[in-house]
């Protein structure tokens, strides 16, 4: 019997949506058991969280700094292997770094960091520990956008030309972040978000996925950057003209004002020989559609998936598996990654694939150019007629 990977927690206290998904996801498939945790900057809800997770008291900490240090000392076999960080953004940084000194692995929430220049740091401690990151771009772990990474990868599109991805949510319609609603209230404030509002929240999420799908990377953006609800501070709605390698051109669009919205993310992608869509509403379909009008259909588990599809579908075909298990894919593949470290069996890492800190890396520069983008007006010429 394989023994569970341990795993402390920063972040994700009572009423914190994201850390309730990540202990879930983790624990989907048994590998990984959440054994501490600092889930507050309050240790009294620290200690309540962890309490109400049936936690060993020794095992919640005060803070973040006692939790990596204390585990550090313990023995090999008795402290915990991983640590996850769910916390907002501009708390991402120095346990990240703490945690990878002190010889853990790293699960952390995206945005990466708070600043591109703490993201490049990050990526080169992350090299010279040895030890793996997790970024948390979740849409990646979806079947059916393996299915279609790897469609690409097989030359079914032939060379791409044009990428269209889009994420609409409608929750930030209204000032949310005057009534003292929490997750409103970080993701709107500069001084926990940083510099982006909507790009950086769900925009990173798109960007991310047009790169993983297609396989190309963005060289140039240009970008129109709003703030639509009075009084925000961050930027709520935008789109962005991408420039990818090999002269592809797309078109990204990240709004949280789209009134009844909630999370449909939504990619296409087309080449000289056909084109193909996926949409979270229903993510377990892949369209494709070539050239001469044929179209097809490709579903979770079902006939034509890839052996990388199957890996991470866990379900027959037509039992329709959703964003947990999307997420719990990320964590399997991270922790059969560790594990094959005490094994030395090495599986592939395409197999075995999960955002790293170069994937973070690039999220924060996407998100610096297109603030840098979206402050310049010199790009725009007016209209006349």
């Amino acid at each position: 019997m394989i023994a569970k990977l341990r795993m402390g927690m920063i972040g994700g206290g009572q009423g914190a949506f994201i850390g309730s998904v990540h202990r879930m996801a983790a624990a989907l498939d048994g590998l990984i058991e959440c054994i501490a945790g600092s889930f507050s900057a309050d240790p009294q809800k620290s200690g309540q969280t962890g309490e109400a997770l049936g936690l060993d008291a020794s095992r919640i900490y005060s803070t973040y700094q006692e939790m990596i240090e204390k585990e550090a000392a313990l023995p090999e076999d008795k402290r915990i292997e991983i640590i996850s960080i769910v916390t907002p953004n501009h708390l991402h940084y120095a346990p990240a770094v703490l945690a990878l000194q002190k010889g853990f692995h790293v699960v952390l929430e995206k945005p990466m960091t708070f600043t591109l220049e703490e993201a490049q740091q990050l990526h080169l401690i992350a090299q010279q520990s040895h030890k793996k990151l997790l970024l948390c771009h979740t849409y990646n772990g979806y079947p059916m956008v393996k299915q279609a990474r790897q469609l690409i990868k097989e030359g079914v599109l032939g060379p791409l030309r044009k990428i269209y991805v889009e994420y609409p949510q409608g929750w930030l319609s209204t000032l949310l972040e005057a009534h003292q609603h929490k997750q409103a209230s970080w993701r709107t404030d500069p001084s926990k978000s940083g510099k982006a509002g909507a790009m950086g929240d769900i925009g990173t999420h798109a960007f991310n996925l047009a790169e993983y799908v297609s396989g190309l990377e963005v060289t140039q953006v240009c970008a129109d950057i709003n703030t639509v609800v009075p009084g925000r501070l961050l930027d709520d709605d935008g789109a962005v003209l991408l420039r990818f390698q090999n002269g592809v051109s797309g078109v990204l669009t990240a709004t949280q004002i789209a009134a009844g919205e909630e999370n449909n993310l939504r990619i296409r992608i087309f080449g000289e020989k056909g084109g193909l869509e996926w949409q979270q509403k229903d993510n377990n379909s892949l369209h494709l559609h070539t050239l001469e009008g044929v179209s097809q259909v490709y579903r979770t588990g079902g006939p034509g998936t890839s052996a990388i599809s199957q890996h991470n579908t866990r379900l027959p075909a037509g039992h329709p598996e959703g964003y947990l298990e999307a997420f719990a894919n990320l964590y399997r593949n991270f922790a059969l990654s560790l594990l094959s470290l005490r094994s030395s069996n090495n599986p592939t890492e395409e197999m075995l694939d999960f955002p790293g800190t170069y994937e973070g890396l690039r999220g924060m520069a996407f998100i610096e150019t297109v603030i840098q983008s979206g402050l310049s007006q010199q790009k725009w010429t007016d209209f006349k007629i």
